[in-house]
């Protein structure tokens, strides 16, 4: 059986939301999948989430946001990678999002947008599919 690399996540919760279990509990499935997980924790900026990314060489960025900000601070973050070179970069993004608002996220550069109650098995398979690998 050939090795993988290790699939680098980074995530992260922008503004000022301070609620973070959905976001830990997508970490440690996360973790649970064998990808390596790099939490920022509460109230980054998107600099802040872009820098991380850079720094950390992650293949993809997952966004946890219940303010309603979504649609204020995911585009500046989508930018913010791309200023970094970092287009390659997989963005996921999940919490309290109107379905009316997918569709522009995902024009907007975010892969995927999943909602409360979502499967985090259903989140590591659509990680391994956007970066081209094989389920488990």
């Amino acid at each position: 059986m050939i090795d993988e690399p290790k699939i680098r996540v980074l995530v992260a919760k922008p503004g000022l939301d301070g609620h973070d279990r959905g976001v830990k509990v997508v970490a440690r499935a996360l973790r649970d999948a064998g990808m390596e997980v790099i939490y920022t924790g509460l109230r980054q900026t998107p600099e802040m989430i872009a820098e991380a990314a850079l720094q950390e060489d992650v293949d993809v960025v997952g966004l946890s946001i219940l303010s309603g900000a979504h649609m204020t601070l995911f585009p500046r973050i989508v930018e913010q990678l791309r200023q970094r070179g970092l287009d390659h970069v997989q963005v996921f993004a999940g919490g309290i999002i109107p379905d009316e608002d997918v569709p522009r996220l995902k024009e907007l550069g975010i892969h995927y947008v999943y909602g409360p109650g979502t499967d985090t098995r259903d989140i590591v398979a659509d990680i391994r599919r956007a970066l081209g690998l094989a389920l488990p």
